[in-house]
């Protein structure tokens, strides 16, 4: 049996962009202990973690801020010969939202505790959103680009055969005071954070029957 070679099938692809500002926040606080003694390093970040958990939880609000626990772990110290020496420990809180002055505020309030790390990114609706525009773009360009070479090579139009759609973003480095700056700041004082934008981009490919 054999089969007919697919003639006249023309393989495309189209690419749809909007960007958008960033709109999510996610702030890690910090907080080390060392100590001779590996339970009571545990015991101080405990302690430390506790404490500063009370005071953010009472400005938090699910989707504005929510608060998640972060890394937590002990690990020993060696000397030369080999031997433990001590041990050291960090502990992590993460503070993440769309609500910008409402993170730093409480972050600022988390005694204890110093800024790790801040990113900025798009919130589940921004990005759903965002994604529906880019990929509603890409399909038009697609459908467009297609029946110009349709007609180019001189047919009257085309029919779809298959068709993927993928998409990605990319952001720029968030921009924020150094952490040195950061940590010199007065203990109750929002660090200052500004976003980004974000370009997301969706490519639909496929190929079609000129016709």
């Amino acid at each position: 049996m054999t089969f007919a070679v697919p003639q006249n099938v023309l393989q495309l692809s189209a690419t749809g962009q909007v960007e958008v500002m960033q709109d999510l926040l996610t702030l890690s606080l910090t907080t080390a202990r060392e100590g001779a003694d590996a339970a009571n390093v545990q015991a101080e970040l405990r302690k430390t973690l506790d404490a500063a958990l009370a005071q953010v939880k009472t400005t938090a609000q699910p989707g504005q801020m929510d608060v998640l626990t972060g890394d937590f772990s002990i690990h020993p110290r060696y000397n030369r010969d080999g031997k433990i020496s001590g041990w050291q420990g960090r502990a992590e809180l993460v503070l993440e939202g769309r609500d910008f002055p409402r993170i730093t505020q409480a972050a600022a309030r988390a005694a204890g505790m110093t800024i790790g790390n801040v990113a900025f990114g798009l919130s589940r609706e921004q990005r759903a959103r965002v994604e529906g525009e880019a990929q509603s773009i890409a399909i038009e360009r697609f459908k467009a680009k297609a029946g110009e070479i349709a007609k180019a090579f001189g047919f009257a139009g085309y029919s779809l055969r298959e068709v993927a759609i993928s998409g990605d973003s990319e952001a720029p480095m968030p921009r924020m005071y150094g952490m040195a700056k950061a940590q010199a700041m007065a203990a109750d004082a929002p660090v200052p954070v500004e976003p980004g934008k974000t370009l997301v981009q969706v490519t639909v490919s496929g190929t079609v029957q000129a016709r």
